[in-house]
């Protein structure tokens, strides 16, 4: 198989990014992966993969449309299951079996790292195992498994409003922050409580 020059590699950011991609807006449940080019198109700006959704100019094959459903699925499953290994942790419970089989199969499909020649005497490159949304889904998965197997579990967190609930890393330097972003989440439930202890002190008098 031809190796490129090139990395997969995947900070916590972006891990993070990939399981808000299924969020709440205004309390409802919004998922940003509504159809397989608009999960193909995310992976490929992320630089997880190669090729994105196949354009229109072609005629597609006639098993296309069970392909892309299959690879949504198969994303979709793997978003889920990094979500309940991040709420499981949050909430400070033993996260569904099932999700770990899926993380742990996700995670066989990790590219293979490997010596290959250079100009100038030897490199690290790598090449892919197999399927390159498989391969990009095991990317994805590796920096939420290592901050939970490294003991930092406890910064991972879902954000305190009901109506948004994304995941976010507690860099903050006390490891106390309940909001996923203070600007919004955080000041809209500030805005709130003002609101709630005038409306009692407007009761009381």
């Amino acid at each position: 198989m031809d190796i490129a020059p090139h990395d997969h590699s995947v900070d916590l950011d972006t891990a993070v990014a990939f399981i808000n991609t299924q969020e709440l807006v205004h309390g409802e449940p919004f998922d940003h992966f509504s159809t397989t080019a608009e999960a193909l198109d995310w992976l490929h700006d992320h630089g997880l993969i190669h090729h994105h959704a196949p354009t229109t100019e072609r005629p597609p094959a006639p098993d296309a449309d069970v392909v892309a459903d299959a690879s949504l699925r198969r994303i979709r499953k793997t978003r889920a299951a990094l979500r309940e290994l991040a709420d499981a942790t949050y909430e400070g419970r033993l996260p569904d079996r099932r999700a770990i089989t899926e993380v742990n199969r996700t995670l066989c499909a990790r590219e293979v790292v490997q010596l290959v020649p250079s100009a100038d005497g030897l490199r690290l490159d790598h090449r892919h195992a197999g399927d390159p949304i498989d391969d990009a889904l095991a990317n994805l998965a590796e920096p939420i498994v290592r901050v939970i197997a490294a003991g930092r579990a406890d910064r991972l967190r879902a954000c305190a409003s009901e109506t948004c609930r994304w995941i976010f890393y507690d860099d903050s330097r006390t490891g106390r922050r309940r909001w996923c972003d203070m600007a919004s989440c955080g000041n809209r439930a500030k805005a709130a409580r003002h609101r709630a202890r005038a409306k009692a002190q407007g009761s009381a008098s």
